[in-house]
Formats: structure tokens, C-alpha cells, sequence
């Protein structure tokens, strides 16, 4: 299953399933702790995947893939709880990036791109 979806989408449709709990979004630091275990099962899993350490025949089947979209909803709620748009938060980043980082790394060249 393929999907696309922009910023705005994927912040409403997580805020779709959010508001359906009485529960709603968790305080900012129950969502850093949240942000912080995804992380955490991200980094096992690449560990699994990339690293020395196998995987137990008992533990799931888990991939990087997954611990990615749990990594982007929660950050989504994040945002959401805290009346972020992420699309601005990311332009902000990238112009950020762009400007103080333009001339930090070695740039391809043409000759690169053919290779």
C-alpha cells in the first residue's frame, strides 16, 4: 500500500483519531518521553538490521520502516497538541540548514552525478 500524504493531511488525520478519545493528546512531557521510546525501539531495530546484534527468535518483527511512521505520529501529535504546523516548522529548519550549513560539506559535482 502506497501513499502520499502532505504535512496538513497527516496532521489531520492523526488529529481525527486523536479527538476521538476523551483521553485526547498527552502533556508535552508525556510526549517526550513517548518521542523518546520510539526513538529507542528505532535505534534497536537498525541496530538489528545494520548492526552486530541479531534479533532473538522471540522478539517481533519489527522494521525500520515501522519505528519510522510510530517516530511520525508521534511527533504529529506532538505538534498537533501543541498547535505546531509542521510544514512551517520544517521551512524553518531547511532555511536554517540551507544558510548556516551551505558551504559546510563538500559538494558533488557534475562528474559525481554520472558515476
Amino acid at each position: 500500500m502506497s501513499s502520499t500524504y502532505t504535512t496538513k493531511e497527516i496532521q489531520a488525520r492523526v488529529d481525527a483519531y486523536i479527538s476521538q478519545f476523551k483521553e485526547g493528546y498527552f502533556s508535552p512531557l508525556s510526549m517526550l518521553a513517548r518521542m523518546t521510546e520510539e526513538v529507542g525501539e528505532l535505534a534497536r531495530e537498525v541496530n538489528h538490521t545494520y548492526g552486530e546484534k541479531p534479533k532473538k527468535k522471540s522478539e517481533a518483527a519489527n522494521t525500520v520502516t515501522d519505528e519510522l511512521g510510530d517516530i511520525i505520529f508521534v511527533l504529529t501529535c506532538f505538534a498537533n497538541s501543541l498547535d505546531i504546523d509542521l510544514s512551517e516548522a520544517f521551512e524553518q529548519s531547511m532555511s536554517k540548514f540551507e544558510t548556516r550549513d551551505k558551504d559546510r560539506w563538500t559538494k558533488k559535482t557534475q562528474e559525481d552525478d554520472l558515476e
